[in-house]
């Protein structure tokens, strides 16, 4: 009876103290993670950890998810689960900054009223018309609205970013300044819009389609070629094709970056906008090409304005010859890239095509001690060019003589890394010139590590390569035709949003490929294949020469019906048809064995995981009950004699 009280309150305490110990969890321990993923999908970066920590005023985020989703796409439900997953951890760490509001916005319901006024994407489930969301609403206290208007799987690698970005915007509301520096006619160009008024030109003279892009979420200020200093309220400055700076000016380029200030630096050895672009006296320039070669190679960064990178791969097609009106051939320093764009990167990773005209390629110094990220890459089929052979092209020619060598060469890049100033100190002024008031002091190097984008092409930033302009019922429209204008878009969205924001990257799915299922099936499908092919050239040779014996097995003069057959002739047939259905029994064989690895390795993880452990836990249970055992008997038969003697 002793004995079963004592199981009784042993089995009480032990739940007990489960209870205790989950309560004490939760309250103590809710917000330590153990991530075991192989790419530590649900381990918050740097970055965003700075950002939530760094958060003063309250946000609230709404997750919109119609249970219906997951239920009918079991995809949706497990990204819903990493998503929520997410959402905590960054309400966690945002240390009370945070709020959370998870809404399943039923068909007809208010909670879908809501949904849809914030402008949410509502899919339809079937085809009774049902509405579905998975969208996220983030409001600040000055209810400034930002959100995902529906999670994709196939983003899922820049989730993390996503958020952290939703939630930067909302705790910096303030529209970022772009400061753009150029020779190129970017903001328009009055001369060409007085042409065209008059009728004595095209359409031009007026904004570049990619900056008027960039003005829609940006505030975007000229800033001059020839500037001493960039204003400290320009967060990202865009130099794009400027040329021939003075000292004065790549001094205070430098500075800007010395002092923290991103950059995105745009180069060319060959300026095809600029060169179609008649200067004052009606003539097109004979120099188009830039280059900041100094800053360049203080900061590690190689960049040859001699020649032109050809590709076969994308290039365009034109006119033979200016005289030749039809036929076309492949223009190869004009090319549209497709694969070379980073899939990696959250500012290229949804584009489908950037065409690039006469572009350089950058290349990172050997000794550098820089990161150097390509954004877009040649294919294999490229090489370089002189760059006098495409001032006046004969592309039939450059056709011709190229030859494709040295594989894909980089054209845009991320550079990341502590730099080192291109000076020793303020440059000196011609005499005409002198210093503005409140002039920054010199800085020899970065304080961190500067964040920069450059790109050997500043023709990206044309409308020529990348839109097509409609008259629709008396209104111009930029029809795109690639990606260009949201390349620029991006990158400067990326470096305006700071360090925790550029150093973000795609970080994995959560649906993880069973690898050695694939390899499996890929083996086991070549395999099938051969054999199968094998099987089935041997089965038509053998049914044909089954239809040869018996139209052979008719006498020429025989009458239908009266069939004169050789004992030779029926012989054959019959191993003729053995060998038919010996045949097909191979395939069907080859058939069945085709998943014959894979479903043996289901079996035994099936066995692994239904029999082997729980016999490995139940044998260690029993081993252990074995030793306590012979230890109270051991102990029992030491206590005897003690016990006699008293």
């Amino acid at each position: 009876m002793r004995r079963t009280w004592a199981a009784i309150l042993g089995v009480v305490g032990v739940l007990a103290m489960v209870v205790g110990v989950n309560v004490f969890a939760d309250a103590r321990l809710a917000n330590l993670h153990l991530d075991l993923t192989q790419q530590h999908l649900y381990t918050l970066s740097d970055g965003t950890r700075t950002i939530l920590k760094g958060l003063k005023e309250p946000i609230t985020l709404r997750l919109f998810y119609s249970r219906n989703l997951g239920a009918t796409v079991p995809l949706y439900g497990s990204y819903a689960d990493r998503v929520r997953e997410m959402l905590r951890q960054y309400a966690a760490v945002s240390d009370g900054k945070i709020k959370l509001e998870f809404l399943d916005p039923e068909p007809f319901s208010p909670t879908e009223d809501r949904a849809m006024g914030y402008g949410l994407q509502g899919v339809p489930i079937d085809q009774s018309g049902e509405q579905v969301y998975f969208g996220l609403v983030g409001t600040n206290l000055l209810d400034d609205e930002r959100s995902i208007a529906f999670f994709q799987p196939e983003r899922e690698r820049f989730l993390e970013y996503n958020l952290t970005k939703l939630v930067n915007d909302l705790s910096n509301p303030k529209r970022p300044v772009v400061g753009v520096m150029s020779s190129l006619p970017v903001d328009g160009d009055p001369r060409a819009m007085m042409m065209a008024m008059r009728g004595m030109g095209g359409p031009g003279g007026r904004p570049w389609a990619s900056i008027q892009q960039l003005r829609e979420a940006d505030t975007v200020k000229s800033v001059p070629t020839d500037a001493q200093v960039i204003d400290p309220d320009i967060n990202v400055l865009l130099v794009a094709q400027a040329q021939h700076l003075s000292d004065a000016t790549l001094y205070a380029i430098d500075q800007f970056v010395m002092r923290g200030g991103r950059l995105m630096a745009m180069v060319d050895p060959r300026s095809e906008a600029e060169a179609a672009n008649p200067g004052p006296g009606g003539m097109p320039p004979q120099d188009t090409s830039s280059s900041l070669k100094k800053l360049f190679d203080a900061w590690g960064i190689a960049f040859d304005p001699t020649k032109v990178v050809g590709d076969l791969d994308g290039a365009w097609r034109v006119r033979a010859s200016p005289s030749d009106r039809v036929q076309t051939v492949d223009y190869i320093a004009w090319f549209n890239i497709r694969d070379g764009i980073s899939p990696n990167d959250p500012a290229t990773a949804d584009l489908q095509q950037v065409t690039v005209a006469s572009a350089g390629a950058l290349a990172k110094k050997p000794d550098a001690k820089i990161e150097f990220t390509p954004l877009l890459t040649s294919s294999a089929q490229s090489g370089l060019l002189p760059v006098d052979s495409v001032k006046m092209p004969d592309p039939a020619r450059i056709l011709a003589d190229f030859k494709p060598e040295g594989g894909p060469r980089v054209i845009a890049a991320r550079v990341r890394g502590v730099l080192k100033s291109a000076f020793t100190g303020p440059p000196e002024l011609a005499k005409d010139q002198k210093r503005p008031e409140n002039f920054p002091a010199f800085k020899a190097e970065t304080d961190g590590p500067a964040n920069l984008v450059v790109v050997a092409d500043s023709d990206i930033l044309a409308d020529r390569f990348w839109v097509r302009t409609q008259n629709f019922f008396g209104q111009e429209q930029a029809m795109p035709f690639s990606d260009n204008g949201p390349f620029v878009a991006n990158l400067i969205g990326t470096l305006a949003g700071g360090d925790a924001l550029i150093g973000l990257r795609s970080r994995g799915s959560s649906l993880r490929p069973f690898e050695v299922v694939s390899a499996m099936q890929k083996n086991a499908e070549a395999e099938f294949r051969q054999s199968e092919r094998a099987l089935q050239q041997h089965l038509d040779d053998t049914e044909k020469k089954l239809r040869e014996l018996r139209q052979g097995s008719n006498a020429p003069n025989a009458g239908a019906g009266n069939a004169v057959v050789t004992q030779q002739q029926r012989e054959a047939i019959d191993a003729a048809r053995a060998d038919v259905l010996a045949t097909r029994q191979k395939l069907r064989d080859v058939q069945l064995n085709l998943n014959r690895d894979i479903s043996t390795l289901k079996t035994e993880m099936q066995l692994f995981c239904i029999v082997l452990v729980p016999a490995l836990l139940t044998i260690l249970a029993i081993v252990i009950g074995v030793v306590r055992r012979r230890r109270r008997t051991r102990a029992r038969a030491i206590a005897l004699p003690a016990g006699a003697r008293a």
